[in-house]
């Protein structure tokens, strides 16, 4: 898995990162979603090496990567202080400026790092997501169906912790022969770790309140995203479902705006990583 990239724990400060490296070229930045670690690009990463420096992080509190303690606010498990992080270890790599492509939670640290940090990003991709701050403001019936964990998640007494630790693997599910034996070996190191789940769930409680308190804040000051954003989402997921065509949500936060569905169930990156990196190197070309 990753042959030829060096892995790696950074101190980048304020968090100590896993992180996987390697190719050669202009640096890119790939963040994972919820609940995988950045073992979920192991079939994409190796497709883009030879035109990209790849760099594939544990988001802070996923994976290896260290937790953030808990705060009363849930600001320390916010996109932007994850998106913070992020920065730190692209400096400590040696890379000013750089693409980046997010996805699920990961996009929302994309995003919001782009916004945020205007000048250091080249390109934005962002994969089966919309700004939070969007999927919240659009919560009806249907997305509560469909997207019910997020409010579970978020409450406050922790519920979520005890269910799904009682049983990660019914929670969450997952299978080497879908996922890839090393991928999901890692997954499992990750779901089975108490500390690791708590994290991930903060992240959801930020969700809720910080990530959702900036987003208001950009989208109030016509706050817009300048460098070339891409959007492709699973055809076989549920965002057109609830939402229509992303492409026009995003395009009120980006001025220059293009995407696609892309045949694939959630997890693209173990699905259809052959289509995801041809996209993904169309667009960063």
């Amino acid at each position: 898995m990753f042959e030829g990239f060096k892995l790696e724990n950074v101190d980048v400060g304020e968090a100590t990162l896993r992180v996987r490296h390697g190719g050669s070229g202009p640096p890119l930045v790939l963040l994972h979603g919820h609940p995988r670690t950045h073992t979920t690009w192991y079939d994409v990463a190796p497709r883009l090496a030879d035109a990209f420096t790849v760099v594939c992080p544990d988001l802070p509190g996923y994976g290896q990567s260290s937790k953030p303690e808990t705060t009363e606010d849930h600001s320390a498990h916010s996109k932007r202080a994850m998106a913070r992080h992020i920065i730190a270890l692209m400096r400590h790599l040696g890379h000013e400026r750089f693409a980046i492509a997010g996805h699920d939670r990961g996009s929302s640290v994309a995003y919001r790092l782009t916004l945020d940090r205007p000048e250091a990003v080249t390109k934005l991709a962002v994969l089966d997501g919309l700004p939070i701050g969007e999927h919240l403001s659009r919560a009806d019936a249907n997305f509560a169906r469909a997207w019910w964990h997020w409010f579970f998640f978020g409450q406050l007494a922790k519920p979520a912790e005890r269910v799904i630790n009682a049983d990660p693997d019914a929670w969450y599910g997952g299978a080497p022969e879908a996922m890839g034996a090393e991928n999901h070996a890692d997954f499992q190191r990750a779901i089975h770790d108490p500390e690791t789940v708590h994290a991930m769930l903060e992240d959801y409680r930020a969700g809720l309140g910080p990530d959702r308190e900036a987003d208001d804040a950009d989208k109030a000051a016509g706050n817009k995203i300048a460098c070339p954003v891409l959007v492709l989402w699973s055809s076989r997921d549920d965002l057109e479902d609830l939402y229509g065509d992303p492409l026009t949500i995003w395009q009120e936060w980006g001025k220059d705006v293009s995407g696609r569905a892309i045949e694939s169930g959630h997890h693209v990156a173990e699905d259809n990583p052959a289509d995801l990196a041809t996209a993904l190197r169309a667009f960063l070309a």
